[in-house]
């Protein structure tokens, strides 16, 4: 678990550095600043492409006025929330109440850190890294159920009590599946399931498994859209009904932190949902080999960019196609349907490693 860059430049860095140990904190210090770079850059773009995505669906322009098509609205709306005021509502638990925010951005980041964006472009390789993100990923419910119930307000301890049921549900779900990926491919570890996918598309866990990876897809995207809290999942802040969930009394760069937090969520579940279905950073391969050729030129992380991009704007049309099912609809489709057909899918899995049947 030692924080690693591309191999050229962490030699260089040793070759240069003459002892190890300041080698080790130059080494980790690039590290956390290309993780702070990929998320904080990441989100101030996929704000604004949430505007453009919902303003398309609903046949309309989004922001224009600020920049070229308003690609300086973001901006604008970062630097009101940071110089906002941040103050808490009377009655309310201080000390938690700004703590929330910050333990729910410990998640995301944590998780990043795991993801391979390329063969030697990793911050931590761990053997066990899919489990320990299922067991990260509780950061997230935990900042909630904090958030909402040190804001000493009902709507608040409503709404975090709404998505800590829905999110310790769905986790359920979303641990299962990626239990799934590890069973198939025989590893924990992304690197090595990133490589059980060499070959073309068809090698995809997506494709590698006939129906049964389709499957396993689809409700990954189910699944994993009620951990992000986004919509049509979004019951925990159900402004119609809830003025806003259980981060109602924030605002300023609490707020902010909230809100950066998803889009960062968004950016690490896509993430995770290119390295165990779509081949990582691998080339789209397809068996034509002047094609194949012109792909394998391109570096991995470019191809890891372009399906991570893919998933998101997968992510934001569910986002705004469809509509918001009551809390009862919500948890019945968990445990009514997800878990069993989970339960079956894991089954049917051990079924075709049993008799060889993985293509």
């Amino acid at each position: 678990m030692i924080p690693s860059i591309p191999h050229p430049l962490g030699n260089l860095i040793r070759s240069v550095v003459p002892y190890p140990e300041l080698a080790f904190a130059i080494n980790a210090v690039i590290a956390i600043i290309g993780i702070c770079a990929v998320a904080f850059g990441s989100a101030i773009v996929l704000v604004y492409m949430e505007r453009k995505v919902c303003a398309h669906v609903q046949c309309r322009l989004g922001p224009m006025r600020l920049g070229f098509h308003g690609t300086f609205q973001t901006v604008a709306d970062t630097l009101k929330l940071l110089f906002k005021e941040v103050y808490a509502p009377g009655g309310a638990d201080k000390f938690i109440f700004y703590l929330a925010p910050m333990i729910i951005l410990t998640s995301p980041f944590l998780c990043l850190c795991m993801i391979p964006f390329d063969y030697n472009l990793q911050v931590m390789e761990s053997p066990v890294a899919i489990p320990l993100i299922i067991a990260v990923n509780g950061f997230g419910i935990l900042g909630i159920l904090l958030g909402g119930w040190a804001s000493n307000n009902k709507y608040s301890l409503l709404g975090a009590l709404r998505g800590g049921a829905q999110m310790i549900s769905y986790e359920i779900s979303f641990a299962l599946l990626l239990l799934f990926i590890v069973m198939m491919s025989g590893s924990a570890s992304l690197q090595e399931v990133t490589a059980s996918q060499a070959g073309n598309i068809l090698d995809w866990w997506i494709f590698k498994v006939p129906v049964i990876g389709f499957l396993a897809f689809i409700m990954f995207l189910v699944s994993s859209t009620a951990e992000l809290n986004r919509a049509p999942f979004d019951i925990a802040e159900a402004e119609q009904e809830l003025t806003g969930g259980y981060h109602t009394e924030y605002n300023g760069t609490a707020f902010a932190m909230f809100y950066l937090a998803e889009y960062i969520n968004l950016v690490t579940t896509s993430a995770l949902a290119v390295v165990c279905f779509l081949g990582g950073y691998l080339p789209p391969l397809i068996g034509i080999p002047v094609i194949d050729s012109a792909f394998s030129l391109v570096p991995g992380f470019i191809w890891f960019a372009l399906k991570v991009f893919f998933m998101i704007w997968v992510y934001m049309m569910i986002r705004w196609t469809f509509v918001r099912p009551r809390i009862d609809q919500l948890m019945d489709l968990e445990w009514k349907f997800l878990l069993p057909v989970n339960l079956l899918l894991i089954a049917a899995g051990a079924v075709f490693i049993s008799f060889g049947w993985i293509l």
